[in-house]
């Protein structure tokens, strides 16, 4: 096969594939179903293909994610992402235009995620059962997704990578202060803003200390003593 003649048999599976596809580059188009023919089922409605696309942007998020996390941001190529999710790189542009556009999307997904345990009646107004829940739902999210807490951790050293998730990403923390504050203020805390500060930063340093040491960090007795320490129960009036 070259360059300046590319050929292949139609079949009724690739013909719809290629209609449905909104890929315009038919070399890498062909070069995806070839891959992956006997991994997907071609779709038949426009409901299946919208799930076919939501799969393979996953995946494309999923593998960006854990190079980013394992190998660092800088050092990862778009090519490297395709090869490891056994697409083509014109097919990954098809979903994203950059690796800027990927790692935007991996931080803000996380994030958004994180907040919805936070707050998941969104009514700005934490309970005391909603705080002892986020305290256990932050942690199996950190447990179920330490590449994205590594990755998370790794960008605040690196000032251009920062940038680019930095507004997002600073909202959603002050959202999440505001919410604290507010719960402190109820519960008779005397300086409520001192407590939201000390309960964030200890937050983030036990996720950063358990990143680092996953294996032998003692997760979940420090999770209780958060709890017993912080809770409503153990504010000082």
């Amino acid at each position: 096969m070259t360059n300046d003649f590319f050929c292949f048999t139609f079949d009724r599976t690739f013909i719809q594939y290629f209609i449905l596809a909104t890929c315009t580059d038919i070399k890498n188009l062909y070069v995806d179903w070839s891959v992956n023919r006997n991994i997907y089922k071609m779709p038949r409605t426009k409901q299946q293909f919208e799930e076919i696309r939501e799969k393979k942007k996953t995946l494309i998020l999923d593998t960006a994610l854990k190079l980013f996390a394992t190998e660092g941001y800088h050092t990862t190529s778009i090519s490297k992402i395709a090869t490891k999710a056994k697409i083509s790189k014109g097919l990954l542009y098809n979903y994203f235009k950059s690796k800027d556009d990927l790692i935007i999307e991996i931080v803000n997904t996380g994030m958004n995620k994180l907040m919805q345990s936070f707050d998941p009646d969104h009514d700005s107004k934490l309970t005391d059962e909603e705080f002892i829940f986020f305290i256990h739902e932050n942690f199996r999210i950190l447990e179920n997704n330490l590449h994205y807490w590594k990755l998370y951790f790794s960008i605040f050293t690196q000032p251009q990578v920062y940038d680019l998730v930095k507004d997002n990403v600073n909202n959603l923390i002050n959202n999440l202060m505001f919410v604290l504050v507010s719960y402190y203020k109820r519960k008779g805390a005397e300086k409520p803003e001192l407590e939201a500060l000390l309960f964030g930063a200890l937050m983030d340093g036990i996720s950063l200390q358990y990143v680092m040491d996953p294996d032998n960090f003692p997760l979940d007795e420090v999770k209780q003593m958060i709890i017993e320490k912080y809770s409503y129960n153990n504010v000082k009036r």
